[in-house]
């Protein structure tokens, strides 16, 4: 089984492969607070269809970037995880691969790793 941990919110991810300690890695969203100040200036529909957008490009680099896996575990403190997911159960690439949602709060990275381990140990 290859399986794969996602620490997220919507600022960054953090991929957690336990079989593969090169491969854990961290994808930031190009979304920012700065950015999203100097947005909301041109009006706030454009900052929401913006960050829209923004939140698009994000969720479509973390889906290539798991493609390949069988099992996935995304976890983390805000709603993004539940986005991510809707985003995945609309690319027939991921029809056939288990995901997982659990919630927790911000954790070292440490914890992180000892989150994922416990969720595929059971």
């Amino acid at each position: 089984m290859k399986a794969i941990g996602i620490w997220m919110d919507h600022s960054s991810a953090n991929l957690i492969d336990l079989n593969n300690e090169n491969k854990n890695r961290s994808i930031q969203s190009d979304f920012s607070f700065r950015e999203r100040e100097e947005v909301l200036k041109k009006g706030e529909k454009h900052m929401h269809n913006k960050e829209k957008h923004m939140h698009q490009v994000y969720y479509k680099e973390i889906a290539n970037a798991i493609w390949n896996y069988n099992h996935i575990l995304l976890f983390g403190p805000t709603d993004a995880k539940a986005e991510l997911h809707h985003y995945l159960l609309k690319d027939s690439h991921f029809k056939n691969i288990q995901i997982d949602i659990a919630s927790s709060d911000k954790m070292t990275d440490n914890q992180k790793e000892a989150f994922v381990k416990e969720h595929f140990m059971r």
